[in-house]
């Protein structure tokens, strides 16, 4: 494998930086945008290289609003081009209506959002409001714990997007500020290995192909929309085994390697934490400790959203005698959409846990190793009891008295 992996150098970026350098290293026709905190460095440093002419002859649009980013890749994409954007927050929120077009039209467009929470009260820091809003949108997603992931896994999007048994669009999130602006240590690819990874971009259905004309965005009605909808349903579910696929190549090239769930420490643990994000490498400190001092705990983190593997977290908790699910955003009515998910996953493969959701770090709140100790400690009190003795459903760092629900 040694002599396949790329040369790479170490630099110094945050995950804006990360996001930004993989763009104009996947020679991108056309970048549509409209800035939002956090994700505003990301297109103003793609900016900056097409001005100084370091984009490889990339198009940068300034628009008027997120829709209108959005309407603008969905056109440049149809066109024919390598197309992406990024956003957070209530601009991604005003992006949703297209969203459903990019999916539904099978444009591989790629988008880095950098999660925020949505309004209101307004709040410029980190949550996963917006990821989870856009969990139904028909978009891949993955997920970054840090600004090396934010940089690797833009060209797993692109390699993913255009793949032409995917050719669904592809987001990479990433933690607003946490992962966003915090600077580490990233090892980079010289720009030719970098884009002869992704490949050259191969047009399918263009519609500025005036010899073989398509048509985009048709109305269907009840005639042809159930089976449009299930084969797009189809395309993103099998898109999985594609990841998986260029989670590997990419292992060749770099010596990193990815999965669609990361596991931690978790073939012999007794109690489990699963999570999405930058929290991973929280968890992961504090698992060291408790390691350390013999306790059975282990980490579970979700690399893909969207399409959820349901095989690989039915795995990775199988054995576990009590889990706890991290969701980043409130949950309005219901337990997390993370919960959710492990839930479902559970009902399906007959796995009896003690299963309890947390509801943590809400408009950027600190979550610390102590509190994910005190999270090991309530699920080894239920593995003790042989039962779930905690309600279903927690919240972790709320100031004032502990509300608990369900």
């Amino acid at each position: 494998m040694a002599n396949s992996i790329a040369p790479q150098k170490r630099v110094v970026w945050d995950g804006n930086m990360a996001a930004s350098q993989a763009m104009r290293q996947a020679q991108i026709d056309v970048v549509a945008a409209y800035p939002i905190t956090p994700s505003t460095p990301i297109v103003q440093n793609y900016a900056q290289f097409v001005a100084d002419g370091e984009a490889n002859g990339g198009e940068f649009v300034m628009v008027e609003s997120e829709h209108s980013a959005m309407s603008a890749c969905v056109g440049a994409s149809a066109g024919g081009g390598r197309v992406a954007t990024a956003t957070s927050s209530q601009g991604y929120a005003l992006m949703v209506e297209v969203l459903y077009q990019a999916s539904g039209m099978r444009l591989p467009i790629v988008m880095n959002v950098v999660n925020r929470a949505l309004a209101s009260p307004l709040n410029i820091h980190g949550d996963h409001a917006d990821m989870y809003l856009g969990r139904d949108a028909g978009w891949i997603n993955l997920c970054a714990f840090n600004p090396q992931e934010a940089y690797d896994l833009n060209f797993i999007a692109f390699k993913t997007a255009e793949d032409l048994n995917v050719r669904l669009p592809v987001a990479v999130n990433q933690d607003g500020f946490l992962t966003s602006h915090t600077a580490e240590v990233v090892e980079h690819f010289d720009d030719a290995d970098a884009y002869n990874f992704i490949g050259d971009f191969v047009n399918k259905n263009p519609m500025l192909d005036g010899v073989n004309p398509v048509t985009y965005g048709a109305q269907t009605e009840g005639e042809w929309h159930f089976e449009h909808k299930m084969r797009q349903n189809h395309a993103l579910v099998e898109s999985l085994d594609v990841i998986k696929a260029n989670f590997d190549a990419f292992e060749k090239f770099s010596g990193r390697k990815y999965h669609a769930v990361e596991t931690y420490l978790t073939d012999d643990a007794d109690e489990i934490i699963v999570c999405i994000g930058s929290v991973f490498g929280t968890v992961q400190m504090t698992v060291d400790k408790l390691r350390s001092e013999g306790k059975k705990v282990g980490l579970v983190g979700i690399r893909v959203w969207r399409p959820f593997p349901k095989d690989e977290m039915a795995a990775a908790i199988k054995n576990a005698k009590s889990v706890a699910v991290l969701d980043r955003s409130a949950p309005m009515g219901t337990t997390g959409a993370l919960y959710n998910e492990v839930a479902a996953v559970m009902v399906e493969n007959g796995i009896s846990v003690n299963l309890i959701d947390y509801i943590y770090g809400l408009g950027g709140r600190d979550t610390t190793a102590e509190h994910v100790t005190g999270i090991f400690a309530d699920l080894k009190e239920c593995s003790d009891a042989g039962k779930r003795v905690k309600p279903v459903m927690q919240t972790i760092n709320l100031r004032g008295k502990t509300l608990t629900f369900y």
